[in-house]
């Protein structure tokens, strides 16, 4: 069974690297001295747990110029973990934080490669497609307490 938590860096931190690490710095190729940001710390984050093993990550935070707006990012799912719905319930538990502290829009930079995914989950690209380390990343957005058109 999954179990999602959420927890401040400070808790957080040790799990959520190790998944961070694994996803983007190994299997990606993203250099280690990008992986943790200022960002960390004033995130909460989503650690999901499939019996008692961290298997997943993401982080929300509030945007600076606008509360009502919360980022989503740093979500990754061990590989051997993915399509069994853990990135969906993360996802999930990350706009509950996000709602909890007040936000109704949620944006995220999503690689090219998971738009898909986060437009089953009611995401809509934002703008063009750009390079963000060195993957292509298309930014979404997800505006709650609208119709879709």
């Amino acid at each position: 069974m999954i179990a999602i938590d959420t927890q401040p860096w400070l808790t957080a931190r040790d799990a959520a690297y190790a998944i961070r690490y694994a996803v983007f710095i190994e299997e990606q190729g993203i250099p280690a001295a990008l992986e943790i940001d200022a960002y960390d710390p004033i995130a909460v984050h989503a650690l999901a747990f499939l019996d008692g093993q961290c298997v997943a990550t993401a982080r929300v935070y509030l945007d600076e110029q606008d509360p009502s707006k919360a980022k989503i990012g740093r979500m990754a799912v061990l590989k051997e973990f993915r399509g069994q719905g853990i990135g969906t319930a993360l996802l999930g538990e990350a706009i509950r934080a996000g709602m909890m502290q007040g936000a109704s829009v949620f944006e995220l930079h999503a690689q090219q490669s998971a738009v898909p995914f986060y437009a089953k989950l009611q995401f809509k690209p934002d703008g063009a497609i750009f390079d963000e380390v060195g993957i292509p990343h298309q930014c979404m957005r997800l505006v709650l307490g609208t119709s879709a058109p």
